[in-house]
């Protein structure tokens, strides 16, 4: 029987949530299935990928085929790399515990990298939060000030009539020395 590792579309319109499975390659897509070796959720960024290594590795080392997208999964969470390693201990290309040192530094390299991205989007996301901020606050402050200039009458207005009585008292006070 021909097997494939492919992906189970399951979630609602626009929301979709794969389950990864083994299934006969002549059973429908969301159909019969053989086993269910993970999930995939694309919805989070970065996508999460829950998916048990053992039986992946031990599905692709059977001949399992997986489709393209599983096989960007299976390659991102190292399941390919391993089988690769595996090959090169067979042909005696290196030992068992070169191969295991070499998967432990892809490994820790390839968390360091997920790692890296979530904290890049953690800073940016509160960077477009403080530009946010700073723009309402700017403009927050020109609606006060237009308010402000609103409310207060004009310069020339409070000049003239600081003037005005000062008139009126030189006109009276002429009078007074007239009479």
């Amino acid at each position: 029987m021909a097997t494939k590792i492919r992906l189970q579309r399951h979630g609602k319109k626009g929301k979709p949530f794969y389950h990864v499975v083994v299934a006969d390659s002549r059973a429908p897509r969301d159909g019969k299935f053989i086993e269910r070796i993970g999930s995939y959720n694309p919805n989070t960024n970065p996508a999460t990928i829950v998916l048990d290594f053992e039986k992946a590795l031990g599905w692709i080392n059977n001949g399992a085929q997986p489709t393209d997208t599983a096989r960007a999964i299976l390659s991102y969470k190292g399941v390919l790399y391993k089988k690769h390693l595996e090959g090169g201990v067979k042909k005696g290309a290196f030992d068992e515990a070169k191969a295991e040192e070499l998967f432990t530094k892809w490994s820790e390299s390839k968390t360091a990298q997920i790692e890296g991205k979530k904290v890049g989007l953690v800073s940016s996301k509160e960077e477009t939060k403080k530009a946010a901020l700073a723009a309402e606050a700017k403009k927050k402050a020109e609606k006060a000030a237009a308010i402000a200039a609103k409310n207060t009458p004009a310069v020339e207005e409070v000049a003239e009539e600081v003037e005005a009585p000062e008139a009126t008292e030189g006109a009276d006070s002429t009078e007074e020395t007239e009479g």
